[in-house]
């Protein structure tokens, strides 16, 4: 071989040593990824914001947007992710996520104006928008992503963390409406493990409401079953929401999802993962993950989309007894599929299967694992 091929394959040799290296995004190209393809073409506008196609008003919220964030970050889409953010910043925050947090509601008014519809925040968009922020900031090395991030967590902070009595720091679902005199309305999906884990990273603040969350998931859930809304009144402890009452369902069905898809040495995962094991059972008993569960009696009803069975792949792989369940539950993803333009159930779809599919994992400190070199390779 010639000394200017020999030269030229040390070149190509060192190159693909440091690219593995390096881990950045750079490196790392943007795979194929059909769901995200299927959900940027239904869901997306091309100006960047995330529709509700089957609201009547069109709606765009901020969990929506946040969700798309962080979709877009696990597809190493740069491009999808600024426009998100952009639309987000420009139409939900005022211009700056730096200064507001973003409306809760977005869509078309009745007098045909598209406009804010609720000013109100919702807290566990704020912390996914947050925590996409940071996870690019850091895996893309987009320092401004950060700043950005940590900025919208310490408003976050600011405007929805209180202390209960008797509780400690938590989280409430909003800046207002969630305090009475019956007590604090509570939405236990709104608070995922991993993601407090990284923010401890950032503030003690954050490791305390993490604490505080294991409490809310083994004293507020005793059956191992999740509602939507849960109670907290002083002197007295939890109880049923006042509104909602016990029922488990559409919001409560994300519990059994982030719980899932912790890391296997993140703390206190094995007895959360024990804790949570009656939806297993029933869904195992049932043959589909049900709708309803009412978290009270035990009882459920209905049947689950197909959202709910994607939701519900991590913790069913989490529990080697639950095999069977697992396959057939994860058939039932890949053999049906959500109407196109209904976007909860199309997300709950792109959690669940993108960590069955390998496509990401957290570690045990909330940092995100994106699966972009190995997937390429396939």
């Amino acid at each position: 071989m010639s000394n200017k091929r020999v030269k030229t394959a040390l070149a190509l040799t060192l190159t693909v040593i440091l690219a593995n290296m390096s881990g950045t995004a750079e490196a790392a190209p943007q795979c194929a990824w059909p769901a995200w393809d299927n959900y940027k073409q239904t869901l997306v506008s091309e100006d960047g914001r995330v529709i509700d196609r089957s609201s009547t008003q069109s709606i765009t919220t901020s969990e929506g947007q946040s969700y798309g964030l962080f979709f877009a970050l696990l597809a190493n889409d740069h491009a999808t992710f600024a426009r998100l953010l952009r639309w987000t910043q420009s139409n939900l925050a005022g211009g700056d996520l730096n200064r507001q947090l973003p409306a809760w509601q977005w869509g078309r008014a009745k007098d045909g104006q598209w406009q804010v519809l609720d000013a109100n925040n919702a807290s566990d968009a704020d912390l996914w928008m947050a925590y996409s922020l940071l996870e690019a900031g850091r895996l893309w090395h987009q320092p401004d992503y950060e700043t950005l991030g940590r900025n919208l967590l310490w408003r976050s902070a600011a405007q929805t963390l209180r202390k209960l009595p008797g509780l400690g720091l938590m989280l409430l679902p909003g800046d207002t409406g969630f305090e009475s005199e019956q007590g604090w309305r509570l939405n236990p999906s709104y608070l995922p493990p991993q993601l407090l884990a990284r923010f401890a990273q950032i503030a003690p603040i954050w490791a305390e409401l993490a604490d505080n969350t294991q409490r809310l998931l083994l004293e507020g859930l005793p059956k191992g079953l999740a509602p939507d809304w849960l109670l907290w009144q002083a002197g007295q402890g939890w109880a049923p929401d006042t509104r909602k009452g016990s029922d488990g369902s559409y919001d409560a069905i994300r519990v059994y999802l982030w719980l899932g898809m912790l890391a296997d040495d993140a703390p206190g995962r094995a007895v959360l993962i024990k804790r949570f094991k009656p939806m297993l059972d029933a869904t195992a008993r049932l043959g589909y993950v049900p709708e309803h569960v009412d978290t009270a009696s035990g009882t459920d009803s209905g049947r689950g989309t197909v959202g709910f069975s994607a939701a519900l792949l991590p913790l069913l792989a989490s529990d080697a007894t639950a095999n069977t369940t697992l396959v057939a539950q994860r058939d039932k993803v890949h053999q049906s599929s959500p109407p196109a333009d209904v976007y909860y159930n199309q997300s709950l779809l792109m959690f669940g299967l993108g960590w069955d599919e390998q496509r990401y994992r957290f570690d045990k400190d909330g940092r995100l694992l994106p699966n972009w070199m190995s997937l390429c390779k396939k």
